[in-house]
């Protein structure tokens, strides 16, 4: 088992629902992203998803897109998000960790996706949610990384009906990630209720936990959707706050309280 399957497994014989944060790897600046990461998983993280900064972040509203600016513009690349991680997995061996990005610098690197794979196994690596990636191109990331032990996390959305959703879920491990608004990240607010049909429909499809994202800002928010699926994810609450250049004591604080909201749901 992977660190995101014995994660889920041990949340459910605790009767616990996960909580997953989003950090952007870099953002302000290494040592900054070192310092939160370090701290996630004593404020209740369950999982954590860094990104890897990218120019053209599709499905990311202007809050994480203008983080992934701010860390290029610091020098951060897949090298360097892999080496911080490389560095938290001195201290802790436990935390799942999933890098979410795009295709494009992992193609681009040297050595293409074998020696990224390669890399982000050794370097400490669980998953991978690579957004601009469709089921057709399975063969170019998906395939591979499972073949190399880490868990692809596939998105379904409101528009993945039952025609395409088997072949969303067909290679899809560890969990899958549901958006739940038609949109970008920090968009509108999720709605619980409407969340909850989509959640049974893809979890009986998968067979996998189905974790839900986008439009989840408070720990109430939090505690409604983790209620009706397996765990939630927040991201461009937590993002905002470190581009307020909040102290990471008091994003870690913010960052409690989400998780104590999923935790209660």
């Amino acid at each position: 088992m992977t660190r995101i399957e014995q994660r889920f497994a041990q949340l459910a014989k605790d009767g616990r629902k996960a909580f997953v944060a989003y950090i952007m790897a870099g953002d302000p600046d290494a040592a900054t992203t070192a310092e939160i990461l370090a701290g996630l998983p004593e404020a209740g993280v369950d999982i954590i998803e860094l990104g890897m900064p990218f120019t053209d972040p599709m499905a990311d509203g202007p809050t994480i897109q203008t983080a992934g600016q701010r860390a290029l513009a610091g020098g951060a690349s897949v090298s360097g998000t892999l080496s911080m991680l490389r560095e938290f997995r001195k201290t802790d061996d436990t935390t799942p960790v999933v890098l979410m990005g795009y295709y494009n610098p992992i193609y681009a690197r040297e050595g293409g996706v074998e020696r990224f794979l390669t890399d982000a196994v050794e370097a400490g690596v669980d998953g991978l949610i690579v957004v601009d990636l469709p089921p057709e191109e399975d063969a170019e990331l998906c395939i591979p990384a499972r073949e190399a032990g880490l868990n692809f996390i596939r998105l379904a959305t409101p528009t993945t009906d039952d025609e395409r959703l088997p072949a969303v879920v067909a290679n899809t491990s560890g969990f899958v990630y549901y958006v739940s608004v038609t949109g970008i990240t920090g968009g509108p607010a999720a709605n619980a209720d409407e969340v909850a049909p989509e959640v049974a429909r893809i979890r009986q499809a998968a067979g996998l936990p189905v974790v839900v994202g986008f439009g989840i800002s408070t720990p109430e928010a939090a505690e409604n959707v983790a209620r009706v699926a397996d765990g939630c994810v927040v991201g461009s609450a937590i993002v905002k706050q470190i581009g307020e250049g909040k102290p990471v004591p008091e994003v870690l604080d913010f960052v409690r309280s989400l998780a104590e909201g999923a935790h209660r749901g």
